[in-house]
């Protein structure tokens, strides 16, 4: 089976597990801070946080631009359903911004429509959660411009997108936002397992962060309301979560993040390759912004005819490709309906989900390989 996506685990990313197996330490050792020195180091960021999960990542995001009960969170209805749940987690509402039919992400133009309407009716977000779908980076520029203009705060989830570049300047250095996430799933560009990161330049949001990442626990006399009674005092002055990531993890993801430039190159060359040698078919194809380069987490490709998705995708798994399909629409989950959302409320994300197929895309997939799914898709739409 050829999957949509895969780990690449050399040799030496197993070395720096096992190092870290016979060292001292296995949880909160020294390899969690190098990790994020390393995600400093690669996006520019001033502070980099790793967490368990990009989920709570982008929780503790939130939880750091204090939202909370009554608050309006907006994002993209194309993403997984960590990027709206969130803001649940924290007892916010959610509402959403229909997509550019081009990008797959986050339309500007729709964004700056909803909030003139939502000015008026007073129900403007304090947070938007702006997803870079596919590693497609958002236009930033003109979220950042709109979020100055009506007063709310940006996460950028770049769950996708690590190694990706936005005006000339890797994705995470948080120009145009006050935090952005990354995930580390197995599937992503590099891997810890399961894990994420928070990145962000304003250290107050930092600090909250990494005192939300562990119970709200600190041994930071200056946090405390009281002089420490010795060496080994400590006090919850939060409530926090345990979000940690792992020793064990952070080694992992240190040595998968020396091989990201060639890994970014290589999903580039097959994006490039998928794009050439279907371009005779009926499908639209993944489009990237002139001022962007994607990270090329996926390539979805479009079906013209919407009716054909559901053969195509049987005949492709039956040939052993496992593509997938990215995403369901938040807003179409039974849990949302229930909140009130309903079909047809964000048309053009309704509209790319009916025909939407995600091709495989990871380093390691051959050209052999491309050219058997290429020719079994090919195949599958005759």
């Amino acid at each position: 089976m050829i999957p949509y996506g895969k780990q690449n685990i050399s040799e030496q990313d197993i070395e720096a597990v096992v190092e870290v197996l016979r060292s001292d330490y296995l949880t909160q050792g020294p390899c969690v801070p190098e990790f994020e020195k390393a995600l400093c180091e690669l996006s520019r960021a001033e502070y980099a946080l790793a967490t368990n999960s990009a989920t709570s990542a982008l929780h503790i995001a939130c939880k750091a631009l204090e939202v909370g009960n009554g608050d309006i969170v907006w994002t993209s209805p194309i993403t997984f359903v960590a990027s709206a749940n969130c803001a649940l987690y924290c007892g916010a509402k959610v509402d959403f911004v229909d997509i550019n039919p081009d990008t797959f992400n986050l339309c500007p133009k729709a964004l700056e429509q909803k909030l003139e309407q939502a000015k008026r009716q007073g129900k403007l977000p304090k947070v938007l959660i702006a997803v870079h779908m596919c590693g497609q980076p958002c236009d930033m520029q003109a979220i950042s411009a709109l979020g100055k203009q009506y007063n709310f705060k940006i996460i950028e989830d770049a769950s996708h997108a690590i190694g990706g570049r936005y005006l000339n300047e890797n994705i995470g250095n948080c120009n145009h936002s006050d935090i952005t996430v990354f995930s580390f799933h197995p599937v992503k560009i590099i891997t810890t397992g399961e894990g994420g990161a928070a990145l962000t330049n304003a250290p107050e949001l930092h600090k909250k962060m990494l005192l939300l990442r562990s119970h709200g626990v600190t041994r930071d006399p200056q946090l405390m309301d009281q002089a420490p009674d010795g060496d080994w005092y400590y006090q919850q002055v939060d409530l926090g979560f345990n979000y940690r990531m792992t020793d064990l993890q952070a080694a992992l993801g240190t040595s998968q993040l020396r091989k990201i430039s060639p890994w970014i190159e290589q999903r580039q060359k097959l994006a490039q390759r998928y794009t050439t040698g279907l371009s005779q078919l009926p499908l639209d194809f993944p489009f990237e912004l002139e001022e962007a380069s994607s990270a090329w987490h996926l390539y979805v490709i479009r079906l013209h005819d919407a009716s054909k998705r559901k053969q195509l995708f049987a005949h492709l798994r039956q040939n052993k490709i496992n593509v997938n399909v990215h995403y369901i629409p938040v807003h179409l989950h039974p849990y949302y309906q229930a909140l009130g959302f309903q079909v047809g409320d964000f048309p053009v994300a309704e509209n790319y989900y009916h025909r939407a197929i995600s091709l495989p895309l990871y380093p390691g997939l051959s050209d052999s390989q491309q050219d058997y799914v290429m020719h079994c898709l090919a195949e599958g739409l005759r």
